[in-house]
């Protein structure tokens, strides 16, 4: 999920931050201090918070707080001063991913972002393959191959598949498929093309997600 909510009480700041997380292809929304901020989120789901430790009002660790109460999913990065820098590490013992200290460079910034983002989608991930029928069907390297067939190919007939495998067992193929529709992962229209459902378009891209992480 790439929306941010931005929360600072010094405008400039939060206007200067959405330029540059936006040129990004991030989307962005603002929040004045940690009231408007829990405000927010109670309708609207964020995959990162960019939050201001000291602000008038609710301070950033009350803010923190509150917001893992009703959104403990969503991933926080603080914005502090060098001299709040222990508040910002204690802050990150109480569930924050990692803080910034001001003044940051937009480098710095994107590379906490991206940083971030990733390591909640790589966490999401393991929890959607750890489940016992998609770890069924990603356990044998012909259904993996099956669903990489169709994540390049979109839509494809039975016999595409074989070729694309290389395979001439039409049992063995057809069972693999099998198991595939039966955890939801594949789908078969009217005209007989097998097409992957949205948890199995979720799954591929879980497994891509995965992969890379492990190589970095």
């Amino acid at each position: 999920m790439n929306n941010i909510l931005i929360v600072d009480d010094d405008q400039e700041l939060r206007t200067n931050l959405q330029e540059v997380l936006v040129r990004e292809g991030y989307i962005t929304e603002l929040a004045k201090d940690g009231s408007e901020a829990l405000d927010m989120i109670k309708d609207r789901d964020f995959g990162l918070i960019l939050l201001d430790l000291v602000m008038p009002g609710l301070s950033g660790m009350e803010t923190l707080l509150l917001l893992h109460r009703q959104k403990p999913q969503c991933k926080v990065v603080l914005m502090t001063a060098f001299s709040t820098i222990e508040n910002a590490v204690e802050a990150m013992r109480r569930g924050a991913a990692d803080y910034l200290t001001k003044p940051f460079k937009s480098a710095d910034l994107l590379t906490t972002v991206r940083r971030v983002l990733e390591e909640a989608k790589f966490k999401e991930c393991q929890v959607a393959l750890n489940m016992d029928g998609t770890f069924n069907s990603l356990a044998n390297l012909i259904r993996r191959q099956i669903l990489q067939l169709l994540v390049a190919n979109k839509r494809l007939r039975f016999m595409d598949i074989t070729r694309g495998l290389d395979i001439d067992d039409h049992t063995k193929v057809n069972f693999h498929l099998k198991v595939l529709k039966e955890n939801g992962l594949l789908a078969q229209d009217a005209q007989k093309f097998y097409q992957l459902t949205a948890e199995g378009e979720k799954i591929t891209q879980c497994m891509t997600v995965v992969i890379n992480h492990l190589a970095n």
